[in-house]
């Protein structure tokens, strides 16, 4: 991936479609900025693609080894989801 362009919002809508271009066949991002705070980027849809799956595949490793973790502290003194909504609701009454 080639170092990012930045341009303002008024710039992009100017020629937005030499934005996606240039994400698309360049595989170059634009970071657009609104009164000169970056606020989007403009990314190919493969790359956007490949990052919402390793976010996925980081998230799924962090919740098994969250539940690896639970799993070897053993069970005593715990309660299951189950058992913690009924407290809850009688807490509520």
């Amino acid at each position: 991936m080639s170092e990012p362009v930045i341009e303002s919002m008024a710039d992009v809508r100017s020629h937005l479609a030499d934005v996606i271009d240039r994400a698309r066949r360049e595989d170059t991002p634009t970071i657009i900025t609104r009164r000169g705070k970056q606020e989007a980027v403009v990314i190919d849809i493969e790359e956007y693609q490949r990052l919402r799956d390793l976010a996925e595949r980081a998230e799924e490793s962090w919740l098994n080894r969250l539940a690896d973790e639970a799993e070897s502290e053993g069970v005593e003194g715990s309660i299951s989801l189950e058992e913690m909504a009924a407290q809850l609701r009688t807490h509520k009454a």
